[in-house]
């Protein structure tokens, strides 16, 4: 539509995608989460990120559910794969690694408990 072809024929060949089981919302959302999970991306980017592309809240979450009980664990690997496993002795290293974390999609309480706990 943004390039000025018809809504009617673009609705059409959208619903025969989905029909013939070509065209998925769910699977999209569910590839889209893994690969941004291997990428060492957190749940916050990858949310907003679909949110971005249309992708409803419901898919979202339903995408997201599988990998809850990781987060942490991917947030320790993306620590260590750029600090090391040395954790930081002084606040100020410790909170430009907290923003690092935070820019990676990590929520911020779960960067404290990682960091300050």
């Amino acid at each position: 539509m943004q390039r000025g072809y018809e809504p009617d024929p673009i609705d059409q060949v959208l619903d025969d995608l989905q029909t013939a089981s070509l065209q998925s919302d769910e699977r999209y959302a569910q590839q889209f989460v893994e690969s941004r999970v291997n990428r060492g991306q957190g749940p916050v980017r990858i949310r907003i990120e679909l949110r971005e592309r249309g992708v409803d809240d419901a898919l979202i979450r339903q995408a997201m559910a599988p990998f809850e009980d990781e987060w942490p664990e991917l947030l320790n690997g993306v620590h260590d794969a750029k600090y090391g496993q040395q954790r930081s002795g002084d606040f100020k290293e410790a909170a430009r690694r907290a923003r690092f974390l935070e820019s990676r999609g990590f929520p911020g309480d779960l960067v404290r408990r990682f960091l300050f706990d």
